[in-house]
């Protein structure tokens, strides 16, 4: 599995909880299960959701599953 696979993966099952649509960044790092403290890692390559969450803009938003703003994260963050 490529790192951007498997970051995407983990970003996935990290919001498996989360209630869709998330309508702000506020409610998007609170449905991640460490908050913005949240991390993914894959191999040397590791991403907070804080980080992550500085990639997306208010254009972005609302996200209507997971895999959208996996989908996001990794693309912006060149992955």
């Amino acid at each position: 599995m490529s790192v951007k696979d498997d970051i995407h993966s983990q970003i996935v099952g990290g919001l498996a909880d989360a209630t869709f649509p998330i309508e702000t960044p506020e409610k998007l790092l609170a449905a991640f299960p460490a908050g913005a403290d949240t991390t993914c890692k894959s191999g040397d390559v590791s991403v907070t959701a804080g980080e992550a969450g500085g990639l997306l803009t208010a254009d972005d938003f609302p996200f209507k599953s997971a895999k959208e703003v996996a989908d996001v994260i990794v693309e912006r963050a060149g992955l």
